[in-house]
C-alpha cells in the first residue's frame, strides 16, 4: 500500500438506476488504451468538497463513490434495481429478516481479502456511526460472518429492501486498517474500487492512482486529479480552457458558451424543494406555510432559473420517475393561507449548486410579494448543511436526489420527513405522516410499495413542510477526448473502469 500523503490547503495540487449501464461519452467496454504509462490522469472538477475528512459514514461517501474509490455489497443498475458488486449473489431467509451475500473473490487496496469477516465488521461499524447513515433510517442492521466465502445480514423487522439499501454509498465496505479510534474511518487504501485515493489537499483537492487489482479489471485511466469547486461558472471556465475534462453540475447559463459536444445533460431523479421549518419560527404556523406554498410561482422558475432544463415542481417524486404520475394522490387537510402581514423569516440556500441562489432570489421576490419579510443567506454547502439540520432558518432552498439513499422511494420520505429521520430540514414530526411512512416500509411488492409511497409522499405534501420547486435535469462537462463517462441518473458514479481520455 502506498502510504497517503496530506498537505495543507494552501499546497493545491496542481493538475492543468450504473457502471457501464448508463449514458456515456463512449464506450466503456473498449480495451485498454492507457498501457504502460501511455494513458492520461484524468482531471475532474467536483461541486462539493469533503466536509468530513471523507468519512465514508456521512455525505462524503458520495464523492468516494463517484470517484470510483468505494464500493459496497450491491450497488444500482440502469433500472434501479439491486445488482451485483462485491457480492456476487444473494437470497432472503426468515420471512426477509436476513438476507445471505455470497462474496465474490476481490481484494482491498491495501492487498488483505474482501472476506466475510471483513465485511461484517464494516456494516457493523457503519450501522453504529453517529449519526446513522440515511440509508439506515429505523432499521436495526447486524451482520455477522457464515463461513468462507458469505455473510449474513439481518435487521430487526423483515427488510424488502435490504440488497437496495446495501447500495448506499455510505455502506462502502473497507479494509480493517480503515478504522481506528472514536469511530474514525481513513478511506486511503483501505477500499476496493477501481482507483485508490493516495493524497488529500485540504478540502480543495485529492490524487487517485489506479488500482491494479481491482475485481472488475484494471481501469483504463492510470489516475484521477481531482478538484472541488464550488462556484459554478468557475467549473465551467476550467472545463472551457482544457484545466479540466470532466466538470459535474454546471450551470445552465454558462452552456451557451460552451462546445455543445462537451454538454451531457441526463435525467435524474433530483428536485429542487423549500423546505419550511415547522418545529420553530413563523412556518411552525401550518397557516404561514400555506401561504408560503400559495405565494411560489413554480413554473417561473423552471422556465426562467432552469431556462427549461427543469419541470416545475409536483411532489418529492419527479417525471423521471416514470411510474410516478400515474400513482400521485392529492394532499388532504391542508391548513387555510394566513396573513403574512409582514412576518420576517430566513431564507437561506447553498452555491455549490449554481441556480440555487438565484432560485432563492425569485423566492424572496415571490414571498416578499405575498407579505413576508425576507432575509437572503447564501453559504458554501459545508457552512450550511449543520445550522439547517439544526433549525436555524425558516426555511431552505436544497436541491436533492429522491433515490440517492437507497434508490427505494420510501428511503427519502423516512430520512427527510419522520420524528426520526437524518436528514429532516423541516424538522417535520407528524403522527400521520410517520404512520404512511411506516406503512409504506413494510409493504414488499414492488408496485403496492410504490402506491404507498405515494400515499406517504401526499401526507407529507399535507402538512406544507415542503413545495416541491422543480424537477431537474443534471448537466456534466465532458472534454471531447473524454470516453466512458457515467451519467447516472441516481448520481452516485461519475468515472468508472471504461473512463479514459
Amino acid at each position: 500500500m502506498r502510504p497517503i500523503r496530506r498537505r495543507s490547503a494552501t499546497a493545491l495540487l496542481i493538475a492543468p438506476l450504473l457502471s457501464g449501464c448508463f449514458a456515456s461519452g463512449g464506450d466503456p467496454g473498449s480495451s485498454d488504451s492507457s498501457g504502460s504509462g501511455g494513458g492520461k490522469r484524468l482531471r475532474v472538477a467536483l461541486a462539493f468538497p469533503p466536509t468530513q475528512n471523507f468519512s465514508p459514514h456521512g455525505q462524503d461517501a458520495l464523492l468516494l463513490s463517484r470517484l470510483g474509490v468505494a464500493e459496497g455489497l450491491t450497488r444500482l443498475d440502469a433500472n434501479g434495481a439491486a445488482a451485483p458488486a462485491l457480492a456476487e449473489s444473494w437470497s432472503s431467509e426468515k420471512g426477509g429478516r436476513d438476507w445471505l451475500f455470497t462474496l465474490r473473490d476481490a481484494r482491498f487496496h491495501d492487498g488483505a481479502e474482501v472476506t466475510p469477516e471483513a465485511v461484517a465488521d464494516a456494516l457493523t461499524r457503519a450501522a453504529r456511526a453517529t449519526p446513522p447513515p440515511a440509508a439506515l433510517t429505523g432499521v436495526e442492521l447486524t451482520a455477522e460472518a457464515v463461513d468462507g466465502d458469505r455473510v449474513r445480514v439481518s435487521t430487526g423487522e423483515a427488510d424488502p429492501v435490504l440488497p437496495l439499501r446495501l447500495s448506499n454509498p455510505s455502506l462502502s465496505v473497507f479494509s480493517p486498517k480503515a478504522y481506528g479510534r472514536k469511530g474514525a474511518v481513513d478511506p486511503a487504501g483501505t477500499a476496493t474500487g477501481p482507483f485508490e485515493l493516495t493524497e488529500v489537499t485540504g478540502d480543495t483537492a485529492v490524487r487517485l492512482d489506479r488500482f491494479d487489482d481491482h475485481w472488475g479489471g484494471r481501469a483504463q485511466a492510470p489516475g484521477i486529479d481531482a478538484r472541488f469547486i464550488a462556484d459554478g461558472t468557475a467549473r465551467a471556465n476550467a472545463l472551457r480552457t482544457g484545466e479540466v475534462d470532466i466538470a459535474e453540475s454546471l450551470p445552465v447559463a454558462q452552456l451557451a458558451s460552451l462546445d455543445a459536444d462537451t454538454v451531457r445533460a441526463a435525467a435524474t431523479a433530483r428536485n429542487t424543494g423549500l423546505h419550511l421549518n415547522t418545529s420553530s419560527g413563523p412556518f411552525a404556523d401550518p397557516g404561514l406555510r400555506a401561504a408560503a406554498r400559495e405565494a411560489i410561482d413554480t413554473s417561473a422558475l423552471a422556465k426562467g432559473v432552469y431556462e427549461g432544463r427543469a419541470e416545475p415542481g409536483r411532489g418529492v417524486y419527479g417525471p423521471a420517475l416514470t411510474w410516478a404520475a400515474g400513482k400521485r394522490k392529492e394532499p388532504k387537510g391542508r391548513a387555510e393561507p394566513a396573513d403574512p402581514g409582514g412576518t420576517d423569516i430566513t431564507l437561506a440556500t447553498y452555491d455549490n449548486r449554481p441556480e440555487l441562489p438565484e432560485t432563492a432570489q425569485v423566492l424572496q421576490q415571490q414571498l416578499e410579494k405575498a407579505g413576508f419579510e425576507v432575509e437572503l443567506e447564501v453559504r458554501d454547502y459545508s457552512r450550511l448543511e449543520s445550522d439547517a439540520l439544526a433549525g436555524k432558518f425558516d426555511a431552505v432552498v436544497l436541491s436533492r436526489n429522491t433515490m440517492l439513499d437507497t434508490g427505494d422511494p420510501v428511503a427519502v420520505l423516512a430520512a427527510d420527513f419522520t420524528c426520526e429521520g437524518g436528514y429532516n430540514l423541516s424538522r417535520l414530526c407528524d403522527e400521520k405522516v410517520d404512520a404512511a411512512v411506516a406503512r409504506a416500509q413494510t409493504t414488499a411488492d414492488p408496485d403496492r410499495r410504490r402506491d404507498a409511497a405515494m400515499a406517504a409522499e401526499a401526507a407529507v405534501l399535507g402538512t406544507d413542510a415542503v413545495v416541491p420547486l422543480a424537477h431537474l435535469e443534471t448537466v456534466t462537462g465532458v472534454g471531447t477526448p473524454v470516453r466512458g463517462v457515467l451519467l447516472d441518473p441516481y448520481e452516485r458514479t461519475l468515472v468508472g473502469t471504461g473512463t479514459r481520455r
